[in-house]
């Protein structure tokens, strides 16, 4: 099997190269001091100017949005092979290098997500900044009373009621969500617990400033608060429109599939007749 770079990949990691060794590198001490103050001021989770500035340079230099497949969009993407060793690359700077090329998890996830499942309205409010990097988002799944690796466990319900569901339930390590920047998740819930295991679920767009979207705390590791944050989150009859509903109902399990391996690679929607794309986001 030939692993060799492709021209396209060769060129693409040069020119990244070229910015992780004169931008990003030098910029992990700024980062860090400026974290310092922001703690200081008691405003850890908020992000330090100089990742905003790497971004509008990473921009400038066209290396913006690479992980986002040509299997999803061959106009935009790269294949997954050319991608790999450029994320090879950036995961030498993990705290820097994904964000400054909006290639950071859980957007990257959950813009996938959006764009082979979202609708043109929800691409065009969440898909859109995201891609710009205007906002930042959270994928809330993972709960503290099951074990929720398992995705068939997933407790808190989603309820239908009228035109709108309502969602009651805990989560928590849901990466990202202390960041001001945050303006929505994506919530995934049981919709019909006597359903088959697998059309249990389902995953619903809840923006953070929902009434009755609380934060309770942000879990520090080893005593280190992430500068997105872990967080534990509880949710208090929070009411989102039914037009919310990412995919279709019961859904959630093999949208979750699709949403995790083999990593990034779109062909995993084929895995489930639920999990078909909806067309493109531009």
């Amino acid at each position: 099997m030939d692993f060799g770079l492709s021209g396209r990949a060769r060129d693409h990691l040069d020119r990244l190269q070229d910015f992780m060794d004169a931008r990003v590198y030098p910029a992990e001490p700024v980062y860090a001091a400026q974290r310092r103050e922001l703690a200081a001021l008691g405003r850890e989770h908020h992000v330090p100017p100089v990742v905003e500035e790497l971004k509008r340079e990473a921009r400038r230099r066209g290396l913006w949005n690479l992980f986002l497949p040509d299997a999803t969009d061959p106009a935009h993407g790269l294949s997954v092979t050319d991608y790999a060793p450029l994320a090879e690359l950036t995961g030498r700077s993990p705290v820097l290098a994904p964000e400054a090329t909006n290639c950071a998890a859980p957007d990257t996830g959950n813009m996938e997500v959006l764009h082979l499942f979202g609708t043109p309205e929800q691409k065009h409010r969440w898909l859109r900044p995201l891609l710009d990097g205007e906002i930042r988002s959270a994928f809330a799944m993972t709960e503290p009373d099951v074990a929720s690796s398992d995705a068939a466990n997933i407790a808190t319900r989603i309820e239908r009621d009228g035109d709108d569901y309502v969602v009651n339930g805990r989560k928590w390590w849901i990466t990202g969500a202390a960041d001001p920047r945050c303006a929505v998740m994506i919530v995934m819930g049981r919709t019909d617990p006597a359903a088959p295991a697998h059309r249990r679920q389902s995953m619903v767009l809840v923006p953070m400033d929902a009434p009755g979207v609380e934060v309770v705390r942000a879990l520090p590791v080893f005593g280190y608060q992430d500068q997105h944050g872990h967080c534990e989150i509880t949710f208090t009859d929070v009411r989102v429109p039914a037009a919310n509903l990412v995919g279709e109902e019961g859904g959630g399990f093999a949208i979750a599939q699709a949403r995790l391996g083999p990593g990034r690679d779109a062909s995993t929607t084929a895995c489930a007749p639920s999990a078909r794309p909806s067309g493109r986001w531009s």
